[in-house]
């Protein structure tokens, strides 16, 4: 085909050739449509929901709200525990890219947290996702003005503000509160905590630990928009956290903070208990620790040296610690005389300061003896040698009964873990345990509350709870009400009697008659070191050999500044006032505290004086007593 030109000549046009051009860019315009197509295909269908979750994520979350943890109070409304506001440093793996960059950048600005924020990193490995991650918590106020001031150039890096655990009165009641700690990767997976994420914190001991579901409450949460440097830009929604539930103890803070200066510088326990109710006064272990300690987390070191001390601070010695009972047993084994008829009111042995049994001379405590006595004045003196043949009389099977029917041997159920249930031997127990039969000797030495008997404070104060009350036996309480924190009274913990002492009224009025003898009879045990004359009270003194009298003088006088001191004999007092008509009982146990008249008596009767007093309205004076 001819075209002209603007001069009116003719050219031609090569028809094949034009059309070969316009196909290959039609091919390449095509090639360029279909490459667009089926990458919109990819990313649409085949990725699509992946994008979707990505895109929604980057700009819409949801956060979880912690709830805050329930507060603990005493009987009377005193505060013992507490939460406070608390700083924690945390990064969003996602928003922080690269993260490793993102991190070295926060530790210039706070190298102080370097070594813990490494370690944890190392431990943790943190992971690629939007879900916040701790990093430090409680990073206190100038960490978090360095952080804030220089959020812009560290994408993903948060500050979260959570309630902290604070315990107000720190180390008070330490035993009984308990602590928290973070809850561990085995404990996520078995299902017992259903509201737990990595992280947050549960009880660990006392009643943080026991009543932890009830203290922990109900997560909630919120979504929010966030900017593309992970920033927060509104708020869309929100459900808010149910806070845990408040507990109400029935510790007095009053009697508990005594009871922890009676006990300073001494390893050992108070117990101090309402004899008509069961209901725990004051519960002290000594040496103690630091329950804040424990908060932001315990170093290995300090860990160790609290596991490894002699005077075992991580035990509660109240419901866990298990003792020879010594001369407060002699109420079982007067008990268990009265009720079989071995002895009454008028029976009386003679006590030359020694019993000869066999081959062998066991001595009473009193060498020069204490003459001919009585069921009552041999509780009041502790005269061994009249025991001793009670013992003998009885044997270790009927006494058992008698002990495990008094409380013995068996845990009292009280709502804290980890309480022992102390040991009453039996004939039967030896074979089994040891392969050796029961010798006719060892029955006088546990008539006395020596050889394989075990009792832990706590079960000599109910057992005593149950003397002073008239022989009903309460299941010791810890805890009064549990509330929401609207105030709303979720349950009423109210007194549970779980037995009656195997005694007559006969029989309980001679053991009561024998125990305020000690006290208030001018030759019982307890008269120097316990009586007061504003308070009638009664009670029984014990002194618990930890070693045979010649390996404890042998001791003495190879080392007897220091080496002596671990064989020194465990002092033991209980008892409760006012006599008539007993409001507490109180048993005290102190370590190598010697002899229970003076290493246990005096703290005994400290405690009953001011609770008496204080409740009565007035506060005890030195001038009282």
């Amino acid at each position: 085909m001819r075209y002209p030109d603007s001069n009116g000549y003719f050219y031609h046009v090569d028809n094949e050739w034009f059309r070969g051009r316009l196909f290959g860019l039609m091919m390449v315009v095509f090639a360029v449509f279909a490459i667009l197509a089926l990458r919109l295909f990819y990313l649409q269908i085949i990725q699509g929901d992946h994008f979707f979750k990505l895109s929604k994520n980057n700009c819409i979350r949801i956060q979880r709200i912690k709830p805050v943890r329930g507060l603990i109070f005493d009987c009377n409304g005193e505060l013992l525990v507490e939460n406070r506001p608390s700083f924690d440093l945390c990064i969003v793996p996602a928003d922080a890219r690269p993260v490793k960059k993102t991190l070295d950048q926060l530790l210039n600005c706070i190298p102080e947290f370097s070594e813990e924020i490494t370690r944890k990193i190392a431990r943790n490995k943190i992971k690629y996702g939007y879900q916040p991650q701790l990093l430090k918590q409680d990073i206190g106020r100038n960490a978090l003005a360095v952080v804030s001031a220089r959020r812009l150039e560290m994408p993903g890096i948060s500050i979260d503000i959570n309630a902290r655990r604070n315990y107000v009165h720190d180390a008070l009641a330490s035993h009984l509160i308990g602590y928290l700690g973070e809850i561990s990767a085995a404990e996520l997976q078995n299902g017992h905590f259903r509201y737990k994420e990595s992280g947050d914190y549960i009880g660990r001991y006392g009643i943080e630990k026991t009543f932890d579901a009830q203290l922990s409450g109900v997560p909630g949460g919120r979504i929010v928009q966030m900017n593309a440097m992970g920033q927060l830009v509104s708020v869309l929604d929100t459900v808010a956290a149910e806070p845990g539930n408040n507990i109400y103890l029935t510790i007095d803070y009053r009697l508990q903070s005594l009871a922890e200066t009676l006990l300073e510088d001494q390893a050992g326990a108070i117990v101090a208990m309402d004899p008509g109710s069961g209901e725990i006064l004051a519960m002290a272990s000594n040496p103690g620790f630091s329950q804040n300690g424990f908060i932001n987390g315990i170093c290995t070191a300090d860990w160790q040296a609290l596991l490894s001390d002699p005077d075992r601070p991580m035990m509660n010695k109240a419901v866990s610690g298990e003792y020879p009972p010594a001369s407060t047993y002699k109420v079982v084994t007067a008990i268990a005389a009265l009720e079989e008829g071995l002895i009454d009111e008028h029976t009386t042995f003679y006590c030359p300061g020694s019993y000869q049994y066999g081959n062998r001379s066991y001595g009473c405590w009193k060498k020069e003896g204490h003459g001919k006595l009585n069921i009552i004045e041999a509780l009041s003196q502790s005269c061994d040698v009249y025991f001793y043949q009670v013992g003998r009389k009885l044997g270790v099977d009927r006494l058992a009964w008698y002990a495990t029917a008094c409380g013995l041997g068996k845990p009292t159920g009280i709502n804290l873990d980890m309480e022992a249930g102390g040991l009453v031997p039996t004939a039967a127990w030896k074979k089994n345990r040891i392969g050796i039969s029961w010798q006719g000797g060892e029955n006088l030495s546990i008539a006395i509350g020596q050889g394989y008997n075990l009792i832990t404070p706590l079960q000599l104060t109910v057992l005593y709870g149950a003397l002073a009350n008239g022989g009903t036996v309460f299941r010791p309480l810890v805890y009064k009400t549990v509330q929401t924190a609207g105030g709303q009274t979720v349950c009423t913990r109210h007194p549970e009697v779980i037995g009656k002492l195997p005694v007559s009224a006969k029989t309980l009025s001679l053991v009561q008659q024998g125990l305020h003898s000690v006290v208030n009879d001018r030759h019982g045990t307890g008269r120097w070191y316990v009586y007061d004359k504003t308070v009638d009270i009664s009670g029984k003194t014990g002194t618990a050999q930890v070693v045979s009298r010649k390996t404890e003088q042998e001791a003495k006088k190879k080392k007897p500044s220091s080496g002596s001191v671990s064989y020194d004999s465990h002092a033991w007092f209980v008892g409760y006032a006012p006599s008539a008509d007993p409001e507490i009982v109180v048993s005290v146990l102190i370590e190598h505290g010697k002899h229970g008249s003076s290493g246990a008596g005096p703290a005994a009767r400290e405690m009953m004086v001011s609770y008496l007093k204080n409740k009565a309205g007035k506060a005890p004076a030195a001038s009282d007593k």
